[in-house]
């Protein structure tokens, strides 16, 4: 059994005049990528300057205006790195570089000879503050841990006499999930009341939660109470950077905005130390599904995730949101009937917005294709293959039709095992109802509409049992005088129409027309539907009937 009398709770924070809850995400925050330092430090093997120059680049590209290259004091690949930027301008000027420091002098002063000739800088800050590592890292009392914080300030204040760009600095309180809010509140104060403003530029107080240690609305409670807490708030940006300890750092980052963030740090799906930073993009696509514009380019997700996998040398997961290769994909029969229905409804309707059940977002958007929506196995259900014959290959089958050819396909699935392709669901339709052609079989067909009626005459030419034989005849209308025809050539011919569409399959000058007519076996009361496709919509009509007609044939009904 679980020893779960080791662990003891985090701290619930008492805030009974919380606010957070009554409010919603309106707009996106400031984006920071933290993938060039944060990212990059948790990688089995860390990014080289190539690689960390294709994810640079990628970055700009999705329009990061704050991006974290690394810490340059403490590697020499991040200083060289940050250097090659500079000497090859690949810094647009309207954006921010982000480089981190602990609060040392000698790293301080290394830091600044890697940003010179940057023109505009967020100068990040750090020292831990929680209880835990006060205690047994430090050994330290908060004093002495604000301390730490004031020797980092002046250190950057000292190197701004050498710097000629524009420098905004970024202050964490580490560990600041299980630090007291009122000592949070207090070493952020004291740090901005020493900094002073000294570049004209807000303080960004970045807030982490650098593990996770409670459920996202703690976290959220601790961000509000802070944020309340600040002596000038207006000159502050409230920075969070949630990980992912406990699988709730996107809840985090969204409740922390309702609670007053104004700007989240993260990565590209996730990567990041332990289970992860959180993921930007999980962030940015859930606003963009409440119709907030998330304000990044991230309309192809397939060549984010390509770069990421080839710098990162990480998988996405499948089942990833947005990013994941089955994250769009309904096995479930009746999430595919939904689907089907949701997006034949918004067709019918020329609706402009997305409303399509299970599918939050549409995968167009995103860059991702229709087809791979609606998979098939053998727990699909009819929905799912009449989904597939319609957006990948146009066939609009009939209601009644989808509960026939469904069971058609689960034969298959169950038969071989695993997902049923399109391409083996198209082979199947057409072995079952267009190349069927035993025992009849049409050679051709001469139809004579009547110009003062209904009526039409057919002279048909066709093979039964594999004997040729040749009729003409009058009826109410070609199918029905086609019937007629064959009746007179074959006696015991006792079929029955009992439903009929068509639809036009493609469109111009080649377009063909695809006929579906349902058809009982009189004698035995044994219905099916047969398809018949031509150019022609006349014969199409006919070639559906010798398919219906075969098929009852050929799913064990008696010979005529």
């Amino acid at each position: 059994m679980l020893n779960y009398t080791k662990y003891k709770a985090s701290p619930v924070l008492n805030y009974p005049e919380r606010e957070w809850p009554n409010k919603v995400i309106t707009k996106a925050p400031i984006w920071c990528s933290v993938d060039l330092r944060d990212g990059n430090q948790a990688l089995i093997e860390p990014m080289n300057v190539e690689e960390k120059t294709e994810m640079f680049e990628l970055l700009l590209k999705l329009g990061f205006k704050e991006i974290e290259i690394g810490f340059p004091a403490a590697s020499q690949i991040e200083f060289d790195f940050l250097r090659k930027l500079v000497k090859e301008k690949r810094i647009p000027d309207d954006v921010k570089v982000q480089v981190l420091s602990q609060c040392r002098k000698d790293l301080i002063d290394k830091t600044f000879e890697a940003i010179q000739g940057i023109k505009n800088v967020v100068f990040h800050i750090y020292n831990s503050t929680s209880t835990l590592q006060r205690d047994v890292v430090f050994h330290k009392n908060q004093d002495e841990i604000i301390q730490i914080a004031l020797d980092g300030v002046k250190y950057v204040k000292e190197g701004l006499k050498n710097y000629d760009g524009n420098l905004q600095l970024e202050y964490s309180p580490e560990s600041f999930t299980g630090t007291e809010v009122e000592f949070s509140s207090r070493i952020c104060n004291t740090v901005f009341d020493a900094w002073n403003l000294e570049t004209g530029l807000p303080v960004i107080f970045n807030l982490p939660a650098t593990v996770e240690m409670n459920t996202p609305n703690v976290y959220a409670d601790q961000i509000e109470w802070v944020c309340k807490h600040f002596k000038d708030r207006k000159n502050v940006i409230v920075s969070v950077h949630p990980h992912n300890d406990r699988g709730t750092g996107v809840a985090c980052a969204e409740l922390a905005l309702l609670a007053g963030a104004d700007r989240i740090e993260g990565t590209l799906l996730g990567n990041g130390e332990r289970t992860g930073n959180v993921d930007i993009l999980n962030i940015a696509y859930n606003m963009f599904t409440q119709g907030i514009n998330p304000e990044l380019n991230i309309e192809d997700i397939n060549e984010i995730v390509e770069i990421y996998e080839k710098c990162n040398k990480m998988q996405v997961d499948m089942r990833h949101p947005y990013a994941g290769k089955l994250v769009f994909t309904a096995f479930s029969g009746s999430h595919q009937d939904a689907i089907n229905k949701g997006v034949n409804a918004m067709k019918e309707r020329n609706s402009k917005i997305w409303e399509v059940p299970y599918l939050p977002i549409d995968p167009a958007d995103i860059g991702r294709k229709y087809e791979p929506i609606v998979r098939i196995n053998s727990q699909s259900g009819k929905g799912g293959v009449a989904f597939i014959m319609d957006t990948v290959f146009g066939y609009k089958l009939p209601k009644a039709m989808q509960r026939e050819f469904a069971d058609v396909i689960q034969y298959l699935s169950e038969k071989e095992g695993g997902e049923i392709k399109p391409e083996q669901i198209m082979k199947a339709f057409k072995a079952e109802y267009l190349d069927i052609n035993e025992p009849y079989k049409l050679i051709s067909i001469d139809i004579q509409d009547s110009p003062s009626s209904d009526e039409a005459h057919v002279i048909l030419d066709f093979t039964y049992n594999g004997e040729n034989y040749h009729s003409e005849a009058d009826g109410n209308g070609p199918i029905d005088a086609a019937k007629i025809a064959i009746k007179q050539c074959v006696p015991s011919f006792n079929y029955s129409v009992q439903n009929y569409s068509e639809h036009a399959l493609g469109v111009g000058s080649h377009a063909k027309a695809a006929a579906y007519i349902q058809m009982e076996d009189s004698r035995t009361g044994n219905i099916t539907f047969g398809v018949g496709l031509s150019s022609n919509i006349t014969r199409a009509s006919i070639l559906g009937m010798f398919s219906a007609i075969n098929r009852l044939v050929k799913l064990g009904k008696r010979y005529v």
